[in-house]
């Protein structure tokens, strides 16, 4: 899986800083205008003004075998359910029925509850 490059603008002084600057500074001229603005003094323009990429989640469609096991694993481990941060009754649903919930691009909508759950349990969260 592929680090996720954007953590850094998750820090707490970061967020708040971010609050308090008008929405024109942070979505002015296709959006991220003063992080762009700031950024140009270290990052070269052909970073800065690239197209938008996208970051996704490694993606599953079909839940099977080891895959479904390891989901199984994460969600139901005693971390997860102390957490409670997803609805038991819904989990148990998509763990019986793991291919009929599917996000807006047809990617199974357990494996990215699974993949955050273990995200969190690495990270101590």
């Amino acid at each position: 899986m592929q680090p996720e490059a954007r953590v850094p603008f998750l820090d707490h002084e970061v967020v708040e800083l971010a609050s308090r600057i008008p929405a024109k500074l942070k979505v002015g001229s296709g959006g991220k205008y003063i992080l762009k603005q700031a950024a140009r003094k270290f990052v070269p323009a052909e970073v800065i003004d690239r197209p938008k990429g996208y970051f996704p989640v490694p993606s599953l469609r079909y839940l099977r075998g080891p895959f479904l096991s390891y989901v199984r694993d994460i969600l139901g481990s005693p971390k997860a359910k102390e957490r409670g941060l997803y609805n038991e009754q819904f989990v148990e649903h998509m763990m019986q029925h793991p291919e009929a919930e599917m996000s807006p691009k047809g990617h199974s909508r357990l494996w990215q509850a699974a993949l955050l759950e273990a995200w969190m349990q690495a990270h101590a969260i």
